[in-house]
């Protein structure tokens, strides 16, 4: 498989972008929010995903890991599949996706094109219940310091292991910000820092 693409972009199109790669353009499906961070004629790195079906082989990127993981997430559940979930990506940000199911918002993926009611309430409890395992009360981040079972830490814990990280991974981060901070802020300063 292809994991990224690192090369010159020489066309964005509407759900597209092409990247030439020693020689050779790779056009690859990217979500709306992606393309907003490319710029024509400047090297770009993608973080891919290829989907190989029975007539077709499509690769998709990404500008970031987390927006590649939750992609994955959303194709591992029955009914949704690739162009579906760059529909979500293109309508949300992997924050916005993260809230969504940490608050149990259906109604806001239900924005994405092809994606109904009965779909999006499938999205959320799917993904709820893959990090519902994750124990985020308690946890001892490497300075010692022990992060509080109330808040929004545990709620930022929680979106972010929806989008692929562990607690063990962002509780130190989460346990430098300010604890005032709003969840989707807390997700957007870890992940800013994780990159």
């Amino acid at each position: 498989m292809i994991y990224s693409v690192r090369g010159n972009l020489i066309l964005m199109d509407a759900g597209f972008a092409v990247v030439e790669c020693g020689g050779v353009g790779y056009r690859v499906q990217t979500s709306v929010n992606t393309q907003k961070t490319l710029k024509l004629n400047s090297e770009v790195l993608l973080y891919t995903y290829m989907n190989v079906r029975e007539d077709a082989m499509e690769l998709f990127g990404f500008a970031s890991k987390s927006e590649l993981s939750t992609f994955k997430l959303l194709i591992g559940i029955t009914g949704v599949g690739p162009k579906v979930a760059l529909a979500i990506l293109s309508e949300l940000s992997t924050e916005q996706i993260a809230m969504c199911v940490s608050s149990e918002d259906s109604k806001t993926l239900t924005r994405a094109s092809g994606v109904g009611p009965k779909l999006a309430k499938r999205i959320v409890l799917e993904l709820k219940d893959k990090f519902k395992s994750v124990d985020t009360a308690g946890f001892e981040p490497n300075n010692g310091s022990v992060i509080a079972d109330t808040g929004n830490v545990p709620k930022a814990v929680a979106a972010l292991a929806v989008l692929g990280y562990s607690a063990a991974d962002v509780t130190p981060i989460l346990s430098r910000l300010d604890p005032n901070l709003s969840v989707e802020q807390m997700i957007a300063a870890t992940l800013k820092q994780m990159a």
